[in-house]
Parts: C-alpha cells; sequence; structure tokens
C-alpha cells in the first residue's frame, strides 16, 4: 500500500462507490423511461477519475467527455444537481438544458462535459494558459477517450501545452473502443502515451483499474504541472462493463468473455478487497459506505422529481454571457 492516509484511502472508495451506483441507478431510471435523452455509463472506468481528482483542489479545472458523470462526481459534484440535470429540470446544474453529456459547473471547476470526441482538450490546453497568464498554480486536467486520440485536436492541444509549458494533465481514459472499434483496428501503437514524445513531455502507462497506481501517478503529474514543469500525458489502461450506450449489447465488437475478464479486475471490488486485507477498514466500514450512498441517491432522485420542470421562455435564457 502507498503511504497514504487513512482517511484519504476512505475517500477514495467512497468516490468510486459513489460514481458506481450513481451510474448504476440512472441505467435502471432510464430503462424505466423515467429519463429522458441519451446516457453513456462508465461503469468500470471508476479508478481513473477517483485517482486524478484527488489530487486537485476546488478551483483547478476539468474538461470531461460523453461519458463523464464519474469524472464530475471525482471532482465534487452532488447528486442531486446531476440528477436533476439528467431528468431535464430546472434545478440540474445547466438548468436542465446539458442532460447527461454536458454537465458544468465553473464554481467546482468542471468545465463541461463534451459530445465532441477530443474537443475538451484544447479547452484544457486554453484553461492552462490562462492560468500561467494569472500567475497562479492552478492546474487545468483533461480527460478524453482512446478515440480522442486521434483527432487533430489532440496533437494540437499537446504541442501547444508542450510549447508553451503549460500546467496541464492530459488523461486519457483507455477503454479500449472508441464506441465499437478496438483500439487495435484505429492505432498502430499499443501505448498511446508513448505519442508523448513527439511533444518531448512526459508519458505514462498506468492500469487503469488500480486506484493507488492512478493516484500515484497523477499525483505525480498535477504536482508537476503546478510547480511549473508543464504538461505530462497519461494513458489510463481501463474497460467499460456496459455497451457504448445504454442500450447497445455490445455483442456486435466484443466477447462476452473479454468482458467477463476485465469484470474480474472490478476496480472498487479489488480495492475493498485489499483494504480488507491490510487492515485499513472493516467490512461494516465499507458497508456503511455504499448505505450513506444509497441514501443519497434516494434523496437526489425525490430532489429530481419534485423540481419544477423550465419555463418555456427559459429556452430564450443563457444564450449570452451577461
Amino acid at each position: 500500500m502507498l503511504a497514504i492516509d487513512q482517511a484519504t484511502l476512505h475517500k477514495l472508495y467512497h468516490t468510486m462507490v459513489r460514481i458506481r451506483l450513481f451510474e448504476q441507478r440512472i441505467m435502471e431510471l432510464f430503462q424505466q423511461g423515467r429519463l429522458p435523452g441519451f446516457l453513456h455509463v462508465s461503469i468500470g472506468q471508476e479508478a481513473v477519475p477517483t485517482g486524478v481528482c484527488a489530487h486537485l483542489r476546488s478551483n483547478d479545472y476539468i474538461s470531461s467527455t460523453h461519458r463523464g458523470h464519474g469524472d464530475v462526481i471525482a471532482k465534487g459534484a452532488r447528486l442531486d444537481r446531476m440528477m436533476a440535470e439528467l431528468y431535464g429540470k430546472k434545478t440540474g446544474y445547466c438548468k436542465g438544458k446539458g442532460g447527461s453529456m454536458h454537465i458544468a459547473d465553473l464554481e467546482l471547476g468542471i468545465l463541461g462535459a463534451n459530445g465532441i470526441v477530443g474537443a475538451g482538450i484544447p479547452i484544457a490546453t486554453g484553461t492552462a494558459l490562462a492560468f500561467k497568464m494569472r500567475r497562479t498554480d492552478q492546474v487545468a486536467v483533461c480527460f478524453f477517450g482512446d478515440g480522442g486520440a486521434n483527432t487533430g485536436a489532440f496533437h494540437e492541444g499537446l504541442n501547444l501545452a508542450s510549447v508553451w509549458n503549460l500546467p496541464v494533465v492530459f488523461v486519457c481514459q483507455n477503454n479500449q473502443y472508441a464506441e465499437s472499434t478496438p483500439q487495435r483496428v484505429h492505432q498502430k501503437i499499443k501505448d498511446i502515451a508513448v505519442r508523448a514524445m513527439a511533444y518531448d513531455i512526459p508519458g505514462e502507462t498506468v492500469d487503469g483499474m488500480d486506484v493507488l497506481e492512478v493516484y500515484r501517478v497523477a499525483g505525480d503529474a498535477v504536482a508537476r504541472a503546478r510547480a511549473g514543469g508543464g504538461p505530462t500525458l497519461v494513458e489510463c489502461k481501463t474497460y467499460r462493463f456496459y455497451g457504448h450506450y445504454v442500450g447497445d449489447p455490445g455483442t456486435a465488437y466484443r466477447r462476452p468473455e473479454e468482458v467477463e475478464e476485465w469484470k474480474q479486475r472490478d476496480p472498487i471490488a479489488t480495492f475493498a478487497r485489499r483494504l480488507l486485507a491490510e487492515g485499513v477498514t472493516t467490512a461494516a466500514e465499507l458497508k456503511a459506505i455504499e448505505e450513506a450512498v444509497q441514501q443519497e441517491l434516494e434523496a437526489a432522485i425525490r430532489f429530481a422529481e419534485t423540481s419544477p420542470e423550465p419555463d418555456l421562455e427559459d429556452a430564450l435564457q443563457d444564450i449570452y454571457a451577461s
């Protein structure tokens, strides 16, 4: 076990459980027809945002993707306002206008999730430039997938961040598939982190199913950025246990045996076993964490379902900056 205090270890577990239970619950609600729109869940990938965001301050910023619930929860988003946003209610983070794929809250340092592949990369790079120009010690973190690493935005963002030595950490959540295309088909390289060499910045590949490994590598990258050491590319090899979107069985492009193999490496179950084996916590304490999150979720659903719908004239609000 890394030299991490018990409170931090419990917080890492708590964050992963919040992400997992939130997404399991919204899957149920969506399948019951209680949520509008489209839904992409990151179940299986919880260790990545948890390990990264554990090092961020409230005034650090993140950009995320269409599969971004875990990223924003790890950064500190409230489940009730997230749930209200998914319900399309006025009390949601974006007043019901963003839905699942576009949750944002600048006060929490959440620049917003983005439905365009790789589009968050230049946004995070620009944010890091603002930090440098203002001479603060803030850090920007950009989450994106393996497909996003093939976009022009990826190469332009990393190049500018390198040239200007910006305080940004690029985190590739490599879940092995760009929608339904396996990485081996759309990239000849095995490790996306090797692309850091082209821009003369540090690049590291880490086991994205191990929250402590992510925590360790991300801690170094964030500290380097905060101290003026410039950008880092961190590739976290992880896996989504479900299809590209809720309703996609995934059987056309993934073997059931492959999914089961990855499920055996479930980041939450693996971490729980390690905590118990090393005497850091007890089964009762872990159960209490899960029960507390379940209560938080039920309260979030009540909040969302009892919140008001947007008014018709609200469609004309928030179009221009004040």
